[in-house]
C-alpha cells in the first residue's frame, strides 16, 4: 500500500537525516510520487511522525502492563527488562529516528508517553519498597537497555539482545545467562553457512544504506560468498 511505503521511506529518511531536515518533498521523491499524492495520504509531516511512533509506544506500554501483572517481584522485573529490550529491538529504526533529533522526545504526546513508560519501567525494575540504592540501580539498568539498540544497530538482533541482558544482570548483581558450549556454527564448526530471514532483512537494509559487503559480512560473522548468495547482489 502507498501509505505503508510512505511510512517506510519517512522512517528511513528521518533516521538518516533527522526529522527536521527531511522535507515532505524529499519523502515524496523517495517514494516516487508527487507531493500532492503524499498530502492525500498524510496531512502533514507531524501526522507521519505520529504514525511512526505510535506502534513503538503502544507496544512498550502494553509490554510493561503485562509485566506489572506478574505474580512475583522477580518475574515482574525480568518480564519488564526483557520486554523493554525486545520492543526497542523491533522498532530500532524508529528509535534511531527519535534519537537523531532529540527534540522529538520532548514533544507531546510522544514525550509524555515516553517519560511515563520509562518511569513505570524504573518502578518495575526497582521492585516494591525499594530504597534509594535500588531505585538508582534500576534507573541505571533501564537507561542502559535502549542506548545500545541505537549505538550498535549493525549488530545482529540476537547477539545484541544477549549482551544487553547480560549487562542488566551485571548491574543487578546477578550471574550472566549460561552460553551453549561446543556448538558448531557451520558444517565444520567455522562461520555459519546460512542467515535467518530476520538477518537477511537486516543485511539488505544495511546494504541499501551504503554499507559494504565486507562490513556487513563481518558484522554477521559470515563469508562474503554467503552474503552474496543470500542477498543475490
Amino acid at each position: 500500500m502507498t501509505s505503508e511505503r510512505i511510512l517506510d521511506a519517512a522512517r528511513a529518511l528521518f533516521a538518516a537525516r533527522g526529522y527536521r531536515a527531511t522535507s515532505m518533498q524529499a519523502i515524496a521523491d523517495e517514494v516516487g510520487i508527487t507531493k500532492a499524492a503524499l498530502y492525500y495520504h498524510f496531512e502533514s509531516k507531524e501526522e507521519i511522525l505520529h504514525q511512526l511512533t505510535m506502534p513503538l509506544l503502544d507496544e512498550l506500554e502494553g509490554t510493561l502492563a503485562q509485566a506489572e501483572s506478574c505474580d512475583s517481584a522477580e518475574e515482574v522485573r525480568w518480564r519488564a527488562i526483557e520486554g523493554y529490550v525486545d520492543v526497542h529491538l523491533r522498532h530500532r529504526q524508529t528509535l534511531t529516528m527519535l534519537v537523531k533529533d532529540m527534540t522529538l522526545l520532548v514533544q507531546t504526546p510522544v514525550g509524555d508517553r515516553f517519560r511515563a513508560a520509562i518511569g513505570l519501567a524504573n518502578e518495575l525494575v526497582a521492585g516494591p519498597g525499594g530504597g534509594l540504592e535500588q531505585r538508582v540501580r534500576a534507573c541505571q539498568v533501564v537507561a542502559g537497555l535502549a542506548d545500545p539498540v541505537v549505538l550498535f544497530r549493525d549488530v545482529p538482533v540476537d547477539r545484541l539482545r544477549s549482551l544487553i541482558l547480560d549487562g542488566a544482570r551485571a548491574l543487578l548483581g546477578e550471574p550472566a545467562a549460561p552460553r551453549p558450549r561446543g556448538r558448531a556454527r557451520g558444517r565444520s564448526g567455522g562461520r555459519p553457512a546460512i542467515l535467518t530471514e530476520e538477518q537477511i532483512a537486516q543485511a539488505r537494509s544495511l546494504y541499501g544504506d551504503g554499507r559494504s559487503v565486507e562490513e556487513i559480512a563481518a558484522s554477521f560473522e559470515v563469508s562474503r560468498a554467503t552474503l552474496y548468495r543470500h542477498l543475490k547482489i
